[in-house]
């Protein structure tokens, strides 16, 4: 296989995995996962959401959180952002990168953000805007790339016409996210081979969930074709707000372990993230769906095994 060398992750589940748990995540708890996160060698850590906290109530002490973490040197501190009174408190924190989200499916978008995708491009070319005005990058994830479960499949045509309309007003970082968990590795190395060639100057973000056991499967895919940034939450935390059956995103642990395992540099050490992991999973008081959680690492194995019989 010609696998690009080098891999980046970007850490989502203070933000991603956090938003669904029912159950308050404390500030000073979040500020200590956070700030081990950052001792793991992640270097983009997607921190919080600057969100209405009546729609997201997980999500309510954003600047609080923004404001009591430790920023490690050379460590990567962003938040999502649904629109443009978000984008205004969220750079009062002075983040080092907003996300936006924008769906390519019209009945989705509607249901998540009650706005038309139209709509909701005029908002994030206004984001952008106001983003440039402070030096402060942007991306853009696209959700439901692959499918969604209000309209079925999706068109790559589609997702492709979108990330044309988004270049087109300036976005250079773009997320093809699998929001639901529906995507198989053809379909990922199918998309991405084609995005690759129509723009071969963006860089290309992966978003998956494990929803149906294909996670990392399609990594690999995305791997084959050249991607080299990669969303993951601790754990194995997630969800999807809109639609209770989709689970978690895939666990930083199982794709560093996978990578780190292949000779793919990371700089991501997998014991790290599994402790971070932990701290998590003993708050909650529940086990995380994890496998190299659960299982630890192969080298953790043989430092176990004792000698062999024949």
């Amino acid at each position: 296989m010609n696998l690009p060398n080098k891999i980046t992750i970007v850490e989502v589940g203070p933000r991603d995995g956090f938003q669904m748990e029912t159950v308050f995540i404390p500030t000073e708890k979040k500020v200590e996962i956070i700030n081990a996160i950052s001792r793991t060698g992640v270097r983009i850590v997607e921190t919080t959401s600057f969100v209405n906290p009546r729609v997201i109530p997980q999500m309510a002490d954003a600047a609080e959180v923004m404001n009591g973490i430790d920023r490690a040197p050379g460590v990567r501190y962003t938040a999502l952002i649904p629109n443009l009174k978000g984008a205004e408190r969220a750079l009062e924190s002075e983040l080092d990168g907003l996300r936006l989200v924008v769906c390519v499916s019209e009945s989705y978008n509607q249901k998540n953000v009650g706005k038309s995708v139209e709509e909701s491009l005029l908002e994030l070319e206004g984001v952008l805007k106001l983003a440039e005005q402070k030096s402060t990058p942007v991306d853009v994830a696209i959700g439901l790339s692959f499918g969604c479960p209000l309209e079925g499949p999706v068109s790559p045509r589609k997702v492709l016409s979108l990330v044309e309309r988004l270049v087109d007003k300036g976005f250079e970082e773009v997320t093809i996210a699998d929001t639901v968990g529906v995507a198989n590795p053809q379909q990922v190395g199918e998309m991405m081979r084609q995005l690759l060639a129509r723009f071969p100057s963006v860089v290309f973000a992966l978003h998956f969930h494990d929803t149906r056991g294909l996670g990392l499967a399609n990594v690999l895919a995305g791997l084959e074709e050249g991607v080299t940034h990669f969303d993951s939450s601790i754990g194995g935390m997630g969800g999807c707000p809109v639609n209770p059956g989709a689970t978690g995103n895939i666990a930083t642990e199982d794709l560093v372990n996978m990578l780190n395992e292949m000779g793919l540099e990371t700089g991501v050490d997998t014991d790290k993230v599994m402790t971070c992991s932990r701290i998590v999973q003993d708050f909650l008081g529940r086990s995380l769906p994890s496998h190299v959680l659960q299982a630890g690492t192969r080298a953790q194995l043989y430092q176990k095994s004792g000698p062999a019989s024949i």
